[in-house]
């Protein structure tokens, strides 16, 4: 799943061939009929026309609307270029300044886009390293949201009365004392990454059976997590359905999984031409967190609802926008 642990493209043929073929267009008009809430009030980006990108998947598509909206009220025009398929795409646009801005993952953005093969533990240090080292890209990466969607293992409600589990600390004990207990459903790709499966074990201490690790497809493990068959699945910390399916999350008491906060991404020649985007998005950022996300995530994937829709019935409960 781009953007998150999943795709990195390092080397350069290769993100030359997604960039030319990822297909950018000029993109629509966003034409959300708002106005200031507690964000935009005097309207400090009258006159920008900023255009707007994020990634495919649900999160992103929120995220993207969610900046896009906020930039309307602040008295942006907005065009909407959300939901380019693959990482590379997005940030290669905010990059050339073919888009302006979009939310980003500080983990991606260390290891995916600046080649560095091991995570910084600490969010804030991670953030930090990030943003010195893009700066040199022409992207300012502003505050980060507490909202960190990596890597977890879960277990369902009847599993955890049964067993009791919190942490993967807990976990790896069990494998010990009970070996059979422990039996896992994985993606593919996160069985044999280093910062998956396998390196997970050794920081933990963790020996799981061949026998005991079935591989599938992302949306299977949560269903057979939901269903019992596999006691722990691996999820993402910020996805809807760990809520909807009353999924119990592990605590990486070890800070094993790399930090994958959501910061918003601005090309530095648009943020010194309208400074007023950081403090228009401030007080959006500092909201996200992973209840957020799984909740307005949830309303996408497991309601069916449009992602947009979502964004903006967000921003104005927040009381952030404001409907005319």
């Amino acid at each position: 799943m781009s953007g998150r642990p999943g795709v990195c493209l390092t080397l350069a043929a290769v993100l030359l061939a997604v960039v030319s073929g990822c297909g950018l267009t000029s993109g629509s008009p966003m034409v959300d009929d708002v106005e200031p809430g507690t964000i935009g009030r005097g309207k400090p980006l009258e006159g920008a026309e900023l255009t707007v990108t994020s990634k495919e998947f649900t999160e992103q598509l929120i995220l993207g609307a969610i900046m896009g909206i906020a930039f309307q009220a602040a008295g942006a025009e907005v065009v909407d270029r959300t939901g380019i398929q693959g990482s590379v795409g997005s940030r290669e646009a905010v990059v050339k300044g073919e888009a302006d801005a979009g939310f980003e993952y500080t983990g991606t953005g260390w290891i995916t886009y600046l080649g560095n093969s091991r995570p910084i533990p600490d969010p804030r240090e991670q953030w930090l390293a990030v943003r010195e080292a893009d700066a040199r890209n022409g992207v300012t990466w502003l505050e980060p949201s507490e909202l960190n969607n990596t890597y977890a293992l879960a277990m369902n409600q009847a599993n955890y009365e049964r067993y009791g589990t919190r942490t993967l600390s807990e976990v790896a004990e069990l494998s010990k004392t009970d070996p059979g207990a422990v039996t896992l459903c994985v993606e593919g790709e996160f069985a044999n990454r280093a910062d998956g499966l396998p390196g997970m074990e050794k920081a933990y201490g963790m020996s799981v059976p061949a026998g005991g690790i079935t591989q599938m497809d992302t949306g299977i493990i949560y269903t057979q997590t939901a269903k019992g068959a596999c006691t722990y699945g691996e999820v993402f910390t910020t996805d809807g359905r760990i809520k909807s399916m009353n999924l119990v999350v592990m605590e990486d008491d070890k800070k094993f999984f790399p930090n994958y906060n959501a910061a918003p991404t601005v090309n530095s020649g648009t943020l010194e031409k309208w400074p007023a985007i950081a403090e228009v998005l401030a007080p959006v950022t500092e909201k996200l967190d992973n209840t957020v996300a799984q909740t307005l995530n949830a309303r996408v994937d497991v309601d069916g609802e449009d992602p947009h829709q979502v964004a903006l019935d967000w921003m104005v409960a927040e009381g952030f926008v404001e409907e005319k």
